[in-house]
C-alpha cells in the first residue's frame, strides 16, 4: 500500500465530497482518499461516515475555521518531507465557503502542486435545476447574517444583470426573502433550493412574494438551503424603487393617487411587498 500511495507524489489535493446523497463521488476521488498518506477533514465525525461506507481507511487529521492557521504550516511541512493530503470539506467542493484557502495559498507560496478533483458542489446543483438563466451568474456565499448588512448587499445588487446565487441558513431564509421583497420588489423571480441531492430535496420557484408566502406557512424550515435571484428585468427595476421607498410615504403615495383612504391604501402596498396588512402597519408605526 505504501508504493501505491507513494505514487501519487507530494501534493495538496483538493477532493469534491458528496452534499448529500452518498453515490455522488467520482472514482477518482475515492482513489485519491485512498491512496493518499492523509485526510485533513473540516469534521472527523462527518468524514468517517463517508470512508466507511467506501471502506476506506486512510489516516484523517482535523482542519478546521479554528485551527486553519497552525494547521496549513504542520500540512505544508509534511508534504515538503514527501505526504500526499487530500484536503475534504463536509460537504461539497473544499474552499467554497468552507475552510481551505489558508492551506491552498501556503501550499502554493511553497511550490507545492495543488490537484482539484472535482465534484459535487451545492450552488452549481442549485443553478442549472433552478430554470433561471445561467449564461451569466455571481455565487457570493452566505448573505450575511444581520438584516441591515444583508439588505446593504441587496442594494448593490438590485440592477444585476445576471443570476444571483446565495446559501442561506434555514432559520434565516424567510427574513431573507423578506429583505428580498423590500429591497428588490415582490415580483423579482427567486427560487429557493432545499436539501438538494437529498430524500426531502425540494425546488420552490416563483416570484418573491410567492415563495415567502408559501415558506412563511410552514412551522419551520430546515435543511440546507441555496437562494437564487433571477436578473432584473425592467419591471424589477422599478418594483425596487417602489420598495426602497417607505411604507408611510408609499401608502401617502397610494392615497393621493387613487383617491382611497388610509385603510385601503396600507392593505395595497401589504400585499405589494409580500407581508400581512399587521406587518405593513406596524412597519409604518416603527418610521412615525
Amino acid at each position: 500500500m505504501s508504493d501505491v500511495k507513494s505514487s501519487l507524489g507530494p501534493a495538496l489535493y483538493l477532493v469534491a465530497t458528496p452534499i448529500g446523497n452518498l453515490d455522488d463521488i467520482t472514482l477518482r476521488a475515492l482513489r485519491v482518499l485512498k491512496e493518499v498518506d492523509v485526510i485533513a477533514c473540516e469534521d472527523t465525525r462527518q468524514t468517517q461516515k463517508l470512508l466507511n461506507h467506501y471502506n476506506i481507511v486512510t489516516r484523517m487529521t482535523s482542519y478546521h475555521e479554528h485551527n486553519e492557521m497552525t494547521k496549513s504550516a504542520e500540512l505544508v511541512k509534511e508534504m515538503q518531507e514527501g505526504a500526499s493530503v487530500a484536503l475534504v470539506t463536509d460537504a461539497g467542493m473544499p474552499g467554497i465557503s468552507d475552510p481551505g484557502y489558508r492551506l491552498i495559498t501556503l501550499a502554493i507560496r511553497h511550490h507545492l502542486p495543488v490537484v482539484p478533483v472535482p465534484g459535487a458542489s451545492a450552488f452549481l446543483a442549485a443553478l442549472v435545476a433552478s430554470g433561471l438563466p445561467t449564461d451569466s451568474f455571481r455565487f457570493s456565499g452566505f448573505l450575511p447574517a444581520k438584516r441591515g448588512e444583508r439588505r446593504t448587499m441587496l442594494e448593490t445588487v438590485k440592477s444585476s444583470p445576471r443570476t444571483l446565487v446565495f446559501y442561506e441558513a434555514p432559520h434565516r431564509v424567510v427574513e431573507a426573502l423578506e429583505d428580498v421583497v423590500d429591497v428588490l420588489g415582490g415580483t423579482r423571480h427567486v427560487v429557493v433550493a432545499r436539501e438538494v441531492t437529498k430524500i426531502h430535496e425540494e425546488f420552490l420557484r416563483g416570484r418573491a412574494s410567492e415563495v415567502l408566502q408559501t415558506l412563511k406557512a410552514r412551522e419551520t424550515v430546515k435543511g440546507e438551503i441555496t437562494l437564487l435571484i433571477g436578473k432584473a428585468e425592467e419591471q424589477d427595476v422599478t418594483t425596487a424603487a417602489v420598495g426602497r421607498q417607505g411604507i408611510r410615504e408609499r401608502v401617502q403615495q397610494i392615497m393621493a393617487e387613487e383617491k382611497i383612504d388610509e385603510k385601503a391604501a396600507l392593505k395595497k402596498v401589504a400585499k405589494e411587498r409580500g407581508v400581512s396588512k399587521s406587518e405593513a402597519y406596524r412597519e409604518m408605526q416603527r418610521r412615525k
